[in-house]
C-alpha cells in the first residue's frame, strides 16, 4: 500500500488525522518542518516547508494520498506576510507536487472561518461569503487557501476541502485558542465572557470525517465537520459542570474586551510577544460561529459525538499535563 502524506502532524488537529489513519490500517508518511516531531505515533518523518518546493516533491513522493491539514494558526504575526507564504502559496506548492507526483485523491482542511454567517440562522457551506467578510490576516490566508485548492479540483485534480469548526480533545499541546480557553478555565484565567458562540466537536471526530470526505466525498465539494453550536456561557457551563469549579458570572461588554485587543495588540507590536488578546480573535468573537453540518453527515455519513464528551476529553488531558495550563496571573 502507497504511504498517505500528512501534513500537520506534528500539531492538534493533523495529529488526530494521523492517529485515525493509522489505527485504519493506512501506512502514514508526516511532513514536519526541521526540529518538530511527532509524538506517540510511529510514522515515517518527511523533513521540510510548504514554502519549499523542493522538499515537498520529496516528501509527496510514492504517495498515493494526500491529508493536507497543515496550517500558520495564529491570530496575530508580526510579519502578517508569514501567514499568506504558508497558507496560500505553500497550499499551492503542496498541491503542484501532489499533481506532478500522480496523487489520487486529496482533501484539503480548511475551516469554519471560511463559512458565511447569516445573522439568524446557522451558516451552511452555500451561505454567501468573500474575503471582505475575513476579519484578520489568519482567517483572510486561509480563505484564499481555500479557493486555492477549489482552483485545483476546477482543473480536475481530486481535491476535497472539509471546514472544521472549533475541535478540542487530547493532544492540543500548543494549545489552540478553544483548547486554551479549558486550560485557562482549570487555572481560574477566566474572571468574565463575551457574548460569542462557537460550534464545539471532538477532534478525533473530525479526523473521522477527514477519512470519510477521501471515502465519500466528491471533489470541489466543501464538507463543515463540526458538532455543536453553543454560546460561551453555555460552554463554561459545561466546564463547571466536569470539573467542579465555578463558571464565570460577569459578562463583559463588547467594546470593554475591544479596547482590549487593542491595547494588547499594540502593546505586541512594541514587545514581539504574541498578545493576550488579539486584536482579530476579538473581532472574530463579534459573530456566533454557528454553523450546521448537515450536508456531512448526508453525503459523507459522519455522525460526531456530543460537544461535552469532546470537552470532557480536553479537560482530562489538560489536567494530566500541568505544565501546559498556564498558571494564573499574580
Amino acid at each position: 500500500m502507497k504511504p498517505v502524506l500528512v501534513t500537520g502532524a506534528s500539531g492538534f488537529l493533523g495529529w488526530h488525522v494521523a492517529c485515525v489513519l493509522q489505527e485504519r490500517g493506512f501506512p502514514v508518511r508526516a511532513l514536519v518542518r526541521p526540529g518538530s516531531h511527532v509524538t506517540d505515533l510511529d510514522v515515517e518523518i518527511a523533513t521540510g516547508d510548504l514554502r519549499d518546493p523542493a522538499s515537498l516533491a520529496r516528501a509527496v513522493a510514492g504517495c498515493g494520498l494526500l491529508f493536507h491539514v497543515a496550517a500558520d494558526y495564529r491570530l496575530w504575526a508580526r510579519r502578517p506576510a508569514d501567514l499568506y507564504h504558508s497558507n496560500v502559496e505553500g497550499t499551492r506548492n503542496l498541491l503542484n507536487a501532489a499533481r506532478r507526483a500522480g496523487v489520487e485523491r486529496v482533501v484539503y482542511t480548511s475551516t469554519v472561518g471560511c463559512i458565511g454567517i447569516p445573522h439568524e440562522d446557522p451558516g451552511n457551506e452555500n451561505t454567501p461569503v468573500s474575503l471582505r467578510d475575513m476579519a484578520g490576516d489568519y482567517k483572510r490566508s486561509k480563505f484564499l487557501a481555500e479557493q486555492v485548492a477549489l482552483e485545483f479540483a476546477r482543473e480536475n485534480f481530486p481535491v476535497i476541502v472539509v471546514n472544521p469548526t472549533a475541535p478540542v480533545g487530547d493532544h492540543d499541546v500548543k494549545p489552540t485558542p478553544t483548547g486554551q480557553i479549558v486550560a485557562d478555565f482549570l487555572k481560574g484565567r477566566l474572571p468574565a465572557f463575551i457574548d460569542t458562540g462557537l460550534n464545539i466537536v471532538s477532534a478525533r471526530d473530525v479526523a473521522a470525517g477527514h477519512l470519510l470526505a477521501l471515502q465519500f466525498g466528491r471533489p470541489g465539494e466543501r464538507y463543515i465537520l463540526g458538532s455543536q453550536n453553543l454560546t460561551l456561557a453555555e460552554i463554561l457551563q459545561i466546564l463547571a459542570r466536569i470539573t467542579g469549579r465555578r463558571a464565570p458570572a460577569l459578562r463583559l461588554p463588547y467594546a470593554v474586551a475591544y479596547c482590549a485587543g487593542i491595547c494588547s495588540t499594540a502593546w505586541a507590536g512594541i514587545s514581539g510577544e504574541p498578545p493576550r488578546v488579539p486584536i482579530d480573535a476579538v473581532r472574530m468573537a463579534r459573530k456566533k460561529m454557528w454553523v450546521t453540518h448537515d450536508k456531512a453527515q448526508r453525503e459523507l455519513r459522519y455522525q460526531p459525538g456530543a460537544a461535552e464528551d469532546a470537552l470532557q476529553q480536553a479537560v482530562d488531558w489538560f489536567r494530566a499535563r500541568p505544565s501546559l495550563v498556564h498558571a494564573p496571573a499574580a
